[in-house]
């Protein structure tokens, strides 16, 4: 049986590096990979164009986190990823958690926001469509860690442990679905928690620490769950084809190793960018505070240091 659409999975050699990156694109994620891209890059050039700057380091992010979902999808990797769990647990792990940190750390919200031409008095463009979806109760539901935190454990949990799992991974829409209720779930998970681009949910750098560290332990977990496993516990590979010469319960043992390292990996990198950020915020207020202090004579400064001489009057 051909489990995915994707051609003849069935014959595939036993998996190698090289033969995983070989050019097998996925239509769907290759036109939203260059349409993605093309926008983002239509962007910046109106930026340019008119005079603003648009730092590179956002392009660079942005460029590579739509690639890393071309690598997944649009290589033998997915092709490979559909017999077998290891190779599919690399493909969740990136899409759900390496894609979405590099893209939201590209700010494509910001750059749509300042791109964007304005529409008229009395009328809605693309730019007034896009602040109402921000500042919607749609927006402000999705991004509360009371929603993104157990849609983060359920994608995991109620995904793979149910027969869910193997109804999607019978037909390529399916498929396609599941890939992208990954990477939705990363977006909505790592946007308030390190996005640049403006939220309805923003807490402060503390808190927002305590909400990427909340979901994490339930990551490891899951990968600890099918490590430690003595028989297969997902359907779709619990019989995988001769022709790659793998054993089903190594290659689950493989894939909860994965799935447990990914949950290590990203809360380093995502929490290196929080105290990149952290610290760019403080000084950006110590400048606020500086230029204030140019403007008004430092008049703080003044009434403290009056509050002080009249203390030390009434001491006398």
């Amino acid at each position: 049986m051909d489990h995915s659409g994707h051609g003849m999975t069935m014959d595939l050699p036993p998996f190698t590096l090289g033969r995983g990156l070989e050019w097998s694109a996925d239509p769907f994620f290759l036109v939203a990979c260059l349409v993605g891209l093309g926008l983002y890059g239509w962007g910046v050039v109106r930026l340019v164009r008119r005079g603003d700057k648009w730092p590179v380091g956002r392009t660079v992010a942005f460029v590579i986190g739509v690639l890393t979902i071309a690598l997944m999808m649009c290589t033998r990797l997915n092709d490979y990823g559909m017999v077998m769990f290891s190779v599919h647990m690399v493909q969740h792990m990136v899409i759900s958690m390496v894609s979405p940190i590099l893209i939201l750390l590209g700010a494509p919200i910001t750059l749509a926001l300042r791109a964007l031409p304005p529409a008229g008095r009395g009328h809605k463009g693309p730019r007034e469509l896009l602040l109402m979806f921000l500042h919607s109760r749609y927006m402000r539901i999705i991004t509360h860690p009371a929603f993104t935190i157990p849609l983060f454990i359920a994608s995991l949990y109620g995904l793979y442990f149910t027969p869910l799992f193997d109804t999607l991974m019978g037909s390529k829409p399916g498929h396609i679905a599941m890939m992208v209720h990954f990477f939705a779930v990363g977006m909505v998970f790592f946007w308030p928690i390190m996005g640049v681009d403006p939220g309805p949910h923003r807490p402060g750098y503390l808190m927002r620490m305590l909400e990427l560290f909340a979901g994490m332990p339930f990551h490891a977990f899951f990968g600890i769950a099918l490590m430690m496993a003595s028989e297969p516990m997902v359907e779709t590979f619990k019989n995988p084809p001769a022709s790659l010469g793998i054993e089903a319960l190594s290659d689950q043992n493989a894939a909860g190793g994965i799935a447990w390292a990914f949950s290590e990996i990203p809360s380093v990198l995502v929490l290196v960018a929080l105290l990149f950020q952290w610290y760019a915020s403080d000084q950006r207020q110590a400048r606020r505070t500086d230029r204030a202090a140019d403007r008004d004579g430092d008049k703080e400064l003044e009434a403290y240091n009056a509050y002080l001489a009249s203390l030390n009057a009434q001491g006398r």
